[in-house]
């Protein structure tokens, strides 16, 4: 099984460096990030920033493993840390992502 994990960054930095963290640690085949513009809840009101979003690309078994790291390394105090089943993908793609992380 696969799993696509969303995870949100307040700025690029943070998340290249977590990112690339990741794939060194052979965790991640993959990451994408972009910019987003975020309204949420926080402490009482609502809050309006723009953050980085991520999805890191891996096995499912990968997953405690992944969100301990960025836990870990996160500047937020309550990162948004969430999965995203693969449960049907191009068969190369998903063979791709096992001669990564399958090691």
């Amino acid at each position: 099984m696969y799993y696509f994990i969303y995870v949100t960054f307040p700025n690029e930095e943070e998340a290249k460096k977590i990112g690339k963290h990741l794939l060194e640690k052979k965790l991640a085949a993959c990451v994408n990030y972009w910019k987003i513009n975020s309204m949420f809840w926080w402490e009482g009101s609502i809050q309006e920033e723009s953050e980085i979003a991520m999805i890191v690309k891996t096995k499912a078994e990968n997953y405690s493993k992944i969100r301990d790291e960025i836990k870990k390394l996160h500047s937020y105090t309550t990162p948004c840390i969430c999965v995203l089943n693969v449960e049907e993908g191009n068969t190369e793609f998903l063979r791709w992502i096992d001669s990564i992380v399958g090691e």
